[in-house]
């Protein structure tokens, strides 16, 4: 007999007289259905692996359903409001005082036919004010109250101090650049003695040092003649600024005494 061993006829003969129940029959019974199943299965993955890019191309874009939900929010200036222009009103009416007030008429001699008002009686000014209208007051309204002095700024008026000091009672001083030798120098330096023989003797001169060290009202108190007071006044004239006195913290004017003493070449 001819063995078909594409058929299961030679399993028969393998396991013949042999433990039929035993896994490796079964197995290879089976064999032939495994493998026409595994070949089925197989196609079916390999068609699908294959046809996959087809099958995505005719799916939709799922990009090109998105919307854009980004939402740019630009601020725009509006033009400014035009005000509108009001007409001129008249200011409303204050409210009523809160005592009633009585129209005060000023009392004139006139003839009977030509009075055209009368003064109010004295009972009905009594608990009232008088103005020059009769106004009803209003039992409920707040009583003002004068307002106080204004609040705006105070100007500060401070009498300038122009009282002329002497040296005995200031506080600090009038003083020359440099010290009062050097004054007593540049005096010396810039004084011409007249050309007179046995001419001697003091020259007294007074003057006032300014808030500003200026040297003014220069007087000549004793002098001995020949032009030695003027030429002096004419000394202390080109002087320089002094440094100012000052009392209680503020510059002020303070008089001054300078005895010269004048003694010619003999």
């Amino acid at each position: 007999m001819k063995l078909d061993i594409i058929k299961n006829q030679w399993l028969d003969i393998v396991f013949e007289g042999r433990n039929k129940i035993y896994g490796a029959y079964e197995l290879r019974k089976a064999n032939g259905k495994t493998t026409v199943k595994a070949l089925i299965i197989g196609s079916i993955i390999f068609s699908f692996a294959v046809a996959a890019p087809l099958i995505a191309s005719f799916l939709p874009d799922s990009n090109e359903d998105d919307v854009n939900t980004d939402i740019k929010i630009a601020t725009v200036k509006l033009p400014p409001k035009k005000e509108e222009v009001k007409p001129n009103e008249p200011p409303p009416p204050p409210p009523p005082p809160k005592v009633d007030q009585v129209k005060f008429v000023k009392p004139v001699v006139a003839k009977a036919n030509e009075v055209t008002e009368d003064p109010p009686k004295i009972e009905d000014l009594k608990d009232k004010k008088v103005g020059n209208e009769t106004i009803k007051g209003d039992p409920d309204a707040v009583l003002t109250v004068d307002e106080p002095v204004g609040k705006g700024p105070v100007t500060e008026i401070i009498q300038e101090d122009n009282n002329v000091y002497n040296t005995a009672g200031i506080e600090v001083k009038p003083d020359f650049p440099g010290g009062i030798e050097k004054f007593y120098k540049f005096v010396g330096n810039n004084y011409k003695t007249p050309e007179e023989e046995g001419l001697k003797g003091k020259v007294y001169v007074t003057f006032v040092v300014e808030k500003d060290g200026s040297l003014t009202d220069i007087k000549v108190l004793r002098d001995i003649g020949y032009g030695t007071g003027a030429e002096a006044i004419r000394v202390l004239k080109k002087c320089p600024k002094w440094t100012p006195g000052e009392q209680n913290g503020k510059k002020v004017r303070v008089l001054y005494s300078l005895p010269i003493t004048i003694q010619s070449a003999e």
